[in-house]
Order: structure tokens, then sequence, then C-alpha cells
């Protein structure tokens, strides 16, 4: 996790990248912010790193088997080698946005490329290079308390960031790593892990366990039905258990998974299939054991829905063993769940 009370500012420039294929411009500061206010800096603070608080932002390096294909990448090993010319390093990193955002539906924002020390992560203190953009402005009020007049403007809300990331000083054998926030749109989603940063998830834990999930999540959802019957509760169970598996176990191993998950020979050669193409269509490197996270398992653990929704009348939650819930239809054809229980609370 990222631990930023003791970090500082070292220097800091904005700019305003447009859309090039709209026609708008890219408008370059010809000097560094200065970020001596207290309060300033406290702000700044504030809109760039509460961001990073989650795991799972940890889990990107630089792709190219060479790192020196990479543009980012060497703009970030040379402002660690010596960043007292970092304002003309941030004037690079913002023409190359303006370059590679070419979708016409990626908005105009302004570019901040920070440098900061004194960030500790996993406990390690490194230095970083952080890019913020913001491409939506809020209106606000403001009131002069001596004259009671009321005026209106347009800003950057500090508690919302769109767009941006974190290059630490870290692992350079293996790239750099690369911690990011993309608010996706819908064209535009991938233009700024894609074709600005250019990166790929590390194989680490936390990755392989969240996405070890979700494949099993989008084989239960969406393709099981298509092959097996299945009633609602049967596919919640199996929901259930693929969950109930990492909770309980501290090593992935894909075999046993698959047997104490969907039992039937038939089931597993069809999880087998659609792992292998999902892997493939993703671009995901997974392997078929690995240290299970539970930080993964708990944040996956919010989007395997196990409930059962009837009309807009009843939800029932399926948490357990499903023979205690029963279905059937009655003599005027109505249908229904019976449901045993010993205790009720």
């Amino acid at each position: 996790m990222l631990d930023y009370s003791g970090v500082t500012i070292e220097t800091l420039s904005v700019h305003h990248v447009g859309n090039k294929t709209n026609n708008e411009d890219l408008l370059l500061s010809e000097e560094k912010l200065p970020v001596s206010d207290p309060r300033l800096k406290e702000l700044l603070i504030r809109f760039f790193l509460p961001h990073f608080s989650e795991a799972e932002l940890y889990a990107f390096t630089f792709t190219e088997e060479k790192f020196d294909l990479n543009p980012l990448y060497n703009y970030a090993r040379e402002a660690f080698e010596d960043y007292s010319d970092f304002h003309n390093t941030s004037i690079t990193i913002a023409r190359h946005l303006y370059e590679v955002a070419v979708h016409p539906q990626i908005k105009p924002g302004d570019l901040f490329v920070a440098y900061f020390s004194g960030l500790i992560l996993d406990g390690q203190e490194l230095e970083a290079i952080g890019i913020f953009k913001s491409e939506n402005k809020q209106p606000f009020l403001d009131v002069d308390s001596s004259s009671f007049t009321l005026r209106y403007d347009e800003g950057i809300n500090i508690d919302k960031l769109d767009k941006a990331c974190l290059i630490f000083n870290e692992k350079e054998n293996d790239g750099l790593r690369v911690s990011v926030i993309d608010k996706k749109g819908n064209a535009d989603a991938l233009y700024w892990t894609n074709s600005f940063l250019h990166i790929k998830p590390i194989s680490d834990a936390f990755h392989n366990t969240q996405q070890f999930l979700s494949i099993a999540k989008e084989f239960v959802t969406k393709q099981v039905t298509e092959e097996f019957v299945l009633s609602k509760p049967d596919q919640i169970d199996l929901l259930n258990r693929s969950i109930d598996y990492f909770k309980t176990h501290s090593e992935f191993d894909k075999a046993q998974f698959e047997e104490e998950v969907f039992h039937h020979p038939e089931m597993i050669n069809s999880f087998r299939t659609f792992d292998g193409q999902y892997r493939n269509e993703n671009d995901l490197e997974i392997g078929d054991s690995f240290s299970i996270s539970s930080q993964a398992v708990k944040k996956q653990a919010r989007a395997f829905k196990s409930v059962l929704k009837l009309d807009n009348n009843f939800h029932v939650y399926i948490h357990g063993d499903k023979t205690l819930i029963e279905r059937g239809i009655d003599h005027d054809g109505r249908k229904y769940y019976k449901i045993y229980y010993e205790t009720e609370k």
C-alpha cells in the first residue's frame, strides 16, 4: 500500500492537451509551477495521491521486451537519473500524449506532471513521477463577504481524478512499477493505458487471483447456461463454490479448483476451453498454480452475486446448501420456491 504522509512535491508543471483530431491545440507552459505555499501543497497532494489507495493499482509494468522502445519508460528513466530539467521532460510527456490520444471522443484537459520524493510503497521509500489529466471541470459559487456579491466559475474538483499514473523508480529489470487510475469512457477507454502508457499487468498474486476469479465469473454467468441445463440456484451455487475455494485455500491449483467447483468432466472440459479462449482474447498470462491474494478475493467477492431475483417482489440470498431450496409449479401454473431452514434470525 502507498503511504504519502511524508511526501514532497519536488517540482510540478502543467500543460493543456487538446485533441489533435478535433483541431484542438497543445498549450505548453513556459515554466514550472511554484508550489511553495503550504495550503496549495496540501490541496495538490489531496488531488493527486489519495486516489491511489487500492492494491490492484500497483499491478502494472511497461510492455515491450526491450523497454527502451517505450517512450514513457525512457522519459521516466531520464528523470530518475536527473530531474533538474524536469519541466522539459513534462513538455515531452505532454507532446507524446497529444500525438497518441487521437480518438475524436477523447476530451481535452489539463495535464499535471509532478516529481515526488518520500513516497512509501510496501515499506520501501521511493521517488515517483506523477502524470494526472483532469478532463472535467465543475461549476462553483463564490461569495464576496465584504460586498456580499455572488460570482460563479468553473474549476477542478480536487476529490475527483479522471486519468492518472504514478511511475516508481523500482524494478528496473522488469520495466518500472506503474500505478494507474483510468476513469474509462467508451470509445476512448483504452488510450491512457494502451496508447499513452503502453503497460501490462505484473504477474503477481493479486493480479492472478483477480483475473482468474473474473474468468470463473464470466464462465458461470454467461457461458455455462448455454451448454448445460441449470436452474438459477445451481448457477448461484457455482458462483459460491468458486469464491469459497479462494477463501478457503492459500495456494491455487487449477485442476483442484475445477474438481471442487465444477465436479463433472463435461463442465470441466467446457471451462478449460472457455478459460483458454478468454486468456487469448484478453492477452492474459496466468499460471495454473499461484499464491492466493486475500485482498483480491475480498474485492472480487463483491461481484459474485448470490441473489435470486423473483419478479419485483422478492430477493433470495443463497449463501450455502442449495438442496435446501426447491423449485416447483403449482396446479394453477404459478412458479414457487420452497425453502427449508432450522432457525429464524
